[in-house]
């Protein structure tokens, strides 16, 4: 008899969409592999081991706007975009070479992979802005964050750190304000005015979030930050 080895819920939808064109393939085979942080020698062991200074990690950053800016405006941090849409690595890896970015390292598949690899107290800042929230009842476990997330960002989360969320479905979002407060190792503070329904400044806007909006949904944006 077969042993019943339980592997993670799939949180994410399909990893692939429509072909890419002759000049995406040509820029995949050439750029792609310049940033892929699997790639590194010393991935397995610790894929930061190269990197020097600030490190963000960017879960799941879809079209990569978010990714892009956050790199163009912080040219001293070191920021890792994660994505299992292979057509969402390919605008990425696009935008680097567009724009000439040296700050942004890519890999490509399951998060959870990479934060499992990742240091103690290691990362500055997480983003996971607008995920696929899963709105069935019977699918709600398939949803990223959950306690078993938490306490892993927990780990490789410096102390003072941020894990920012971001989100347009309510139900989502009492979901993770529900699991952040039963963690207890995060501290958000709910100001009077509700400025968690106010995106901030350096939180540029994504093609996800002005689908929202057209849509009559709000978006609302939060910071966690570890203590």
């Amino acid at each position: 008899m077969k042993e019943n080895i339980l592997k993670p819920l799939r949180t994410f939808g399909r990893s692939k969409g429509k072909p890419l064109s002759t000049n995406q393939e040509l820029l995949m085979q050439k750029e792609y592999p310049k940033i892929d942080i699997s790639k590194s020698v010393e991935f397995a062991k610790n894929p930061l081991s190269n990197i020097e200074g600030e490190v963000w990690l960017e879960i799941g950053f879809g079209g990569a706007e978010h990714l892009l800016w956050q790199a163009k405006n912080n040219p001293d941090i070191t920021i890792i975009g994660v994505e299992p849409f292979l057509n969402g690595i390919v605008k990425a890896v696009k935008g680097v070479v567009d724009q000439g970015l040296r700050n942004i390292l890519l890999y490509r598949g399951d998060a959870r992979q990479i934060i499992n690899l990742l240091p103690d107290s290691s990362i500055n800042r997480v983003f996971i802005l607008f995920p696929d929230p899963w709105q069935k009842k019977r699918h709600n476990k398939r949803r990223l964050i959950n306690e078993k997330l938490l306490s892993d960002l927990y780990r490789v989360i410096q102390k003072g750190g941020a894990l920012r969320f971001g989100s347009d479905i309510t139900d989502y979002v009492d979901w993770v304000l529900t699991k952040i407060k039963r963690h207890n190792g995060y501290e958000w503070h709910a100001s009077e005015r509700k400025d968690w329904m106010e995106r901030p400044e350096n939180w540029p806007k994504t093609r996800y979030l002005e689908k929202a909006l057209r849509e009559g949904r709000q978006g609302y944006f939060f910071d966690f930050i570890k203590f």
